[in-house]
């Protein structure tokens, strides 16, 4: 079975990031995402789409859309943050496995440290210090651990930039420490060119660890001119450093390949993370971006 499409809230400008105005009423999001040609998308910020079951099952049904997963960020560096966090990836993972989602995307609680924001896609190698690396991977491993026993579902953590595991380096330290069998990696093909690295050659490395797909890509002259002017997290991505599919530097047709050679018959989710006042502008990227994949077979 060929890899399946899906879009994401936050292709509309929908964030977990507190202060980021949501514009659109989630029916908008659902009709555009469905008439763009996809056919599932991710939940988006807890409380975006309906929280009951029972009232977001026929809002998808009647647009024929599989929900998929949720990005659930986490304060995995402090030990103490970990059972509220278990509580809410447990709550989360409910609405979930009641409408027969495949997955929970655990993330670090990306945009929170100032230093991190300012700093996204201009590091190397690794913040945390090896003894702190075990502490934030105990508490994926827990709380992956929890959601699998209690619900069934698969886990699979997203790098992302600002925050703790942003560069390849950083996703190494904490795949090494987190149980291979429980943990999957999200390959955020834009975060992780954005972060300094080159996503075809990490599904390589990862292979069958790569479990689920972002699907984003990265401008290059965006981002070397994002490190050269200092940019932070925010501003860069306001300048478009996650530009459209097919116009930065990730090697889609590669990636592809590779997946499929690996046996990958799951979902790809595409994210165009935008800034923008343009309200038509999210829901007609969605639409070339979806052109695109298709001309690559997809």
């Amino acid at each position: 079975m060929p890899i399946r499409l899906a879009n994401a809230p936050v292709s509309w400008g929908i964030y977990e990031f507190e202060g980021v105005e949501q514009k659109y009423p989630f029916t908008r999001v659902l009709d555009e995402i469905a008439e763009t040609g996809y056919d599932g998308l991710e939940l988006g910020p807890w409380g975006y789409l309906p929280t009951d079951p029972d009232v977001l099952r026929p809002e998808l049904e009647k647009r024929n859309l599989k929900l998929l997963s949720s990005f659930v960020p986490v304060n995995f560096a402090d030990a103490n943050a970990i059972e509220a966090a278990e509580a809410h990836a447990l709550k989360v993972g409910r609405l979930l496995a009641a409408l027969g989602a495949v997955a929970i995307v655990l993330a670090d609680d990306n945009g929170s440290v100032p230093e991190l924001v300012q700093r996204a896609g201009q590091r190397t190698g690794s913040y945390l210090s090896p003894e702190q690396w075990d502490v934030y991977a105990a508490g994926v491993n827990r709380v992956a651990r929890k959601i699998y026993d209690e619900l069934g579902l698969k886990v699979v953590f997203h790098h992302h930039c600002a925050g703790y595991v942003e560069t390849p380096e950083e996703t190494q330290h904490l795949l090494e420490r987190t149980d291979y069998d429980l943990v999957g990696l999200c390959l955020d093909t834009g975060h992780w060119e954005y972060a300094g690295g080159n996503a075809l050659e990490a599904v390589k490395q990862y292979g069958e660890r790569v479990r689920y797909l972002h699907l984003k890509d990265c401008d290059p002259n965006i981002r070397a001119k994002a490190i050269e002017q200092k940019l932070d997290y925010f501003q860069a991505t306001a300048a478009g450093v996650f530009c459209e599919l097919g116009n930065g530097s990730v090697d889609f047709p590669g990636i592809i390949a590779e997946m499929e050679r690996l046996g990958y018959d799951g979902w790809a989710i595409v994210e165009q993370d935008v800034l923008t006042d343009d309200l038509d502008a999210p829901r007609e990227s969605a639409r070339r971006n979806r052109e695109y994949l298709r001309s690559l077979g997809l």
